[in-house]
């Protein structure tokens, strides 16, 4: 398994078998859109169609099996939605048995029932620029400390290249605030389930494709 950061909120996993794409709304703020023809395409939220012809769009709660890839979508509340508690979706993958957790931009309060959805998780992707309109670094500290996750990779936080809709904190402000350093700084995150074997959480930045 492979993972790749593509800017916003947008990560691109390879797997033996299929490209999966998670939030790519990169032509709202300014970069090319990364999906491609066959893609399997996820969204934290109720979207539109990709302009490709991708394999399968999904963008809400349920249970998936595609390409040898388990997928529990799981209802949550958005960050910027207080009336309805189910506007967003996480999703808990197991990719070549590494379970993998993207949250997008939900409220950071999970219930026991959302907590139990999760379970254990290796790899959590999670948002930390703030503002308002996703998580904020003290909002992504209280789901890792509940997750517990062997890895964790930021996104959606400052960078010159985006045009975000709502100022984002900087990655050294979103670190500071998880309390995390980071282990390793790489373009690209190749992965085996046999590598995950720390007993703590560490964190790795991921550079923008």
């Amino acid at each position: 398994m492979e993972i790749e950061y593509h800017g916003a909120n947008c990560f691109v996993i390879n797997t033996k078998k299929a490209r999966l794409v998670f939030d790519d709304n990169l032509s709202e703020v300014g970069l090319k859109t990364v999906t491609k023809n066959d893609d399997i395409v996820f969204f934290g939220a109720k979207h539109k169609q990709p302009s490709v012809e991708t394999l399968i769009v999904i963008d809400q709660p349920g249970e998936y099996e595609i390409s040898n890839v388990s997928v529990n979508g799981i209802a949550a509340r958005s960050a910027t939605d207080e009336a309805d508690k189910t506007s967003a979706t996480m999703y808990k993958l197991i990719i070549d048995d590494i379970r993998v957790a993207v949250v997008g931009h939900i409220y950071p309060e999970l219930n026991d029932s959302q907590l139990e959805a999760l379970g254990t998780v290796d790899v959590l992707l999670i948002p930390v620029g703030g503002n308002g309109y996703t998580l904020d670094p003290v909002g992504a500290q209280k789901i890792v400390k509940k997750i517990a996750p062997k890895l964790v990779i930021p996104s959606h936080y400052a960078d010159s290249a985006v045009k975000y809709e709502v100022p984002q904190q900087t990655l050294e402000e979103a670190l500071k605030g998880l309390a995390l350093e980071p282990r390793d700084r790489v373009a690209k995150l190749k992965l085996k389930a046999s590598e995950l074997l720390n007993e703590d959480t560490q964190l790795i930045v991921l550079e923008r494709q």
